[in-house]
């Protein structure tokens, strides 16, 4: 993780391609995990685009900051917080995913008039979606509690997949100072500014898994949001701890979909 997101969607404009502009969870249960992060993070929720099923857009202050979705009942997938990458030509870089050895599992497809999309995933498994925006252009709120605040790819090494994301995505990949020499931990850049990082964890990777990319979310008080979550029926994986970059947690809603919190110094 790094001090700051760097993407330049929100209240200008469109997200440049590459940076992360758009997460989006798929549930069993609606309803409850509706509840749960609407008493967590304050937000309320609006029908979306319904092409993939059920869908609602999270929205704190009126402004859209997330997505959640009901996956199918005889779907058994991994619930987990997925990030979109803005992309000029959703086809295109799908086709360049697929091209560098990743695959791409959805789409591309249209989301009604809101834009299109495809959700793939890189040479080592780690999903994530592509977002070509039309209407809606990403998420609308940053740099507050309860909006999204930075994405990270955890894995195994940085090298093995590194440069899948720099052709797919073009981004610029810039080491992460660190007194330990055995830190494996790159940002990558998109027109000079750190949008993503990437975690290489080598066997302390959990191995029930794999790489994934992790969202953090930012909050005022990591201690609290920490409990927060506890009272309402979520589980703390990394109680909170201080980092370079802000006081941290790891935790899981219910459902065990796995996201970070974050409170950053600015």
């Amino acid at each position: 993780m790094t001090d700051a997101r760097g993407s330049t969607g929100p209240n200008g404009g469109a997200y440049p391609p590459g940076t992360p502009c758009w997460v989006s969870l798929m549930v069993h249960g609606m309803d409850a995990t509706q509840e749960f992060y609407g008493a967590l993070f304050g937000w309320e929720f609006q029908p979306g685009p319904q092409q993939l099923g059920p869908y609602v857009r999270a929205l704190l202050d009126g402004r859209e900051v997330a997505g959640i979705g009901q996956l199918p009942p005889d779907r058994h997938l991994p619930i987990a917080w997925t990030p979109y990458f803005a992309s000029d030509d959703v086809d295109q870089t799908a086709a360049t995913v697929r091209h560098c050895g990743g695959t791409v599992g959805v789409g591309p497809l249209d989301a009604g008039e809101a834009g299109r999309l495809a959700i793939g995933s890189d040479p080592t498994g780690a999903v994530f979606g592509i977002w070509q925006a039309a209407e809606l252009l990403g998420t609308d709120l940053t740099g507050v509690p309860g909006t999204p605040a930075w994405d990270e790819l955890l894995t195994y090494d940085t090298e093995s997949v590194a440069k899948f994301y720099e052709v797919a995505f073009g981004y610029e990949e810039r080491p992460v100072a660190s007194p330990d020499p055995d830190t494996d931990h790159v940002t990558l850049h998109i027109g000079g500014r750190p949008v993503a990082g990437i975690h290489g964890m080598g066997t302390a990777l959990p191995r029930d898994r794999g790489p994934h990319w992790l969202t953090y979310f930012e909050t005022t008080d990591t201690d609290e949001t920490a409990r927060r979550v506890l009272d309402l029926g979520g589980h703390v994986l990394t109680p909170p701890h201080d980092t370079p970059q802000g006081r941290v947690a790891t935790v899981a809603d219910p459902e065990g979909a796995v996201f970070a919190l974050v409170h950053m110094e600015r």
